[in-house]
């Protein structure tokens, strides 16, 4: 994946192809889920016997399966009865949607300066360990412990990717290289740190950091029985703040302008390289947040650093900013259908038996699908953006 990927997705797709796109990718998880089902494969060997037996088994394993999906991902008609339970599938969409948001958004900014951060994971580290530093250290009240927590946790994501900024500005070290330099040492540096006395919590043998205190946790919004937090609302602050930098502020418009043509904005008096140091920090800040929503939020059930933090969000915050074609409300919708997505697929797991690894490869095929809409469009003979026809259809290829 480079930036002539997101160079083809915002040029390339409109809403119809995305749509198409998502529904392609969810047409090929069913022939894997009939693929991977106990029965179906062996009905089909008498196919030509008894159709019907294939066919209906075919139908009932695949929506059995993004049955259940829907039932852990959006609402769970058994579950009416009670409103606690009903707002449950809902709850983990949002909670799975929101580190996606803040790393999305964190590489669409960065894109947009035309910078690729695939550093995601370093900074998200580099910001979970300020913040659950700052969240098992400082015993002061709630209403200090917490806003601290989260300020350091945007600080060190923030210094971890400005650092690769001054690089880039400074020396014209490519951020690619660098940024996937620095994963392995905040990776490293995490593992150092959790088995250290000054984070290790002396009452686990596993290497796990102090948890943070409750009062520097994020706070449940709907009850305790709940996961959805007070991420959220940060969240849309970040979805918030976002817009109004690319639309409506000069900072964002220096961004947009390097991004675009960096000879341009030269020539216009703009400092490319103060550009890029700033689009990293903020990037890296908005990555940092994906720590702090990991650390302070209810990713595990201790509100401690492991070596398994960063859970593979930063990369995953690639995918989502592809698909959110790197707008601030396309990437929400994006991290939304990812977030339904993972919630929905333990869901379907657990009540069809399928696979979650199924819920990757669709996920997987949709940012590839969406990342070449001359495909899609010559499968469903769609004209291209201008009204033409598409150029692979032109040139005879079937799908």
């Amino acid at each position: 994946m480079n930036r002539k990927i997101f160079d083809a997705v915002l040029k390339g797709p409109s809403w119809l192809v995305t749509a198409l796109a998502i529904f392609l990718a969810l047409l090929v998880g069913a022939l894997l889920i009939l693929v991977s089902d106990p029965e179906v494969p062996g009905k089909f060997g008498y196919f030509f016997a008894a159709p019907g037996d294939a066919l209906s088994s075919s139908w009932h394993a695949v929506a059995a399966a993004y049955g259940a999906m829907l039932k852990g991902a959006i609402f769970d008609p058994g579950t009416a009865g009670s409103v606690t339970e009903a707002f449950r599938p809902i709850s983990e969409t949002i909670t799975e949607a929101i580190p996606l948001i803040f790393g999305g958004l964190s590489i669409g900014l960065a894109f947009r300066a035309g910078l690729f951060n695939i550093g995601g994971q370093g900074q998200l580290i580099a910001g979970a360990i300020c913040a659950c530093y700052a969240g098992f250290t400082l015993h002061v009240p709630g209403v200090l412990a917490l806003p601290a927590a989260i300020i350091a946790g945007i600080a060190g994501g923030a210094a971890y990717g400005g650092l690769v900024g001054w690089l880039k500005a400074a020396t014209g070290a490519h951020e690619v290289i660098v940024t996937i330099m620095l994963n392995y040492v905040a990776y490293l540096l995490l593992g150092y740190l959790i088995a250290s006395d000054a984070f290790r919590d002396p009452n686990n043998p596993q290497p796990v950091s102090k948890p943070v205190l409750p009062q520097a946790r994020l706070p449940h919004l709907a009850g305790d029985s709940l996961r959805v937090n007070a991420g959220l609302l940060l969240a849309i602050a970040a979805v918030g703040f976002a817009w109004w930098l690319l639309n409506r502020s000069t900072l964002g418009f220096e961004l947009r302008t390097v991004g675009a043509n960096q000879s341009a904005a030269r020539t216009a008096g703009m400092s490319v390289g103060r550009t890029q140091i700033m689009a990293m920090l903020l990037a890296g800040g908005l990555m940092g947040l994906v720590g702090v929503s990991q650390v302070l939020g209810t990713a595990n059930a201790n509100n401690a650093l492991t070596q398994q933090i960063d859970a593979g969000l930063g990369f995953t915050a690639i995918t989502v900013a592809l698909l959110g074609r790197a707008s601030p409300v396309g990437t929400v919708l994006a991290a939304l259908l990812f977030g339904a997505l993972d919630a929905g697929g333990r869901a379907m797991q657990a009540s069809a038996g399928v696979s979650i690894e199924i819920v990757t490869v669709i996920q997987s095929l949709i940012v590839l699908f969406v990342a070449a809409p001359p495909l899609i469009r010559a499968i469903f003979r769609l004209r291209g953006e201008n009204g033409g026809t598409n150029t692979l259809a032109a040139k005879g290829w079937n799908g």
